[in-house]
């Protein structure tokens, strides 16, 4: 029995470890600001280590980098964006899309962004 306990533990942090690394690429990016108005771009997600990531946002004239994991089907980010600091909680879906919200302290509301593996 304890074998077998050993073994299923053993499979779910392969599974979640898996996960982890197939979250890194290029992809494009779709949102709405927090006024609503639209953005697009690019992110690129580098591996870091089993859980953890950088990304890069280029949308426009504006960069922003930061941190992220994957944890399952969420995908978290923090990030600086100039001063200010930022916030994503994301949803992984079956197509490898990410799709989810952003927020930045001291600002009311969110914004809405899909990132397509490219």
């Amino acid at each position: 029995m304890k074998r077998m306990l050993t073994a299923a533990f053993l499979s779910c942090v392969s599974a979640t470890v898996g996960m982890a690394q197939d979250i890194g690429g290029q992809y494009a990016v779709a949102g709405t600001n927090i006024d609503g108005s639209p953005y697009a771009g690019e992110a690129m997600v580098t591996l870091i280590s089993d859980t953890t990531c950088q990304i890069e946002w280029i949308t426009g004239d504006v960069s922003s980098f930061g941190i992220c994991m994957r944890y399952d089907n969420a995908f978290a980010t923090g990030y600086q964006l100039g001063d200010a600091v930022g916030l994503g909680i994301y949803l992984v879906q079956q197509d490898g899309s990410l799709i989810g919200t952003w927020t930045v302290a001291g600002q009311e509301g969110s914004g809405t962004e899909v990132l397509t593996p490219m």
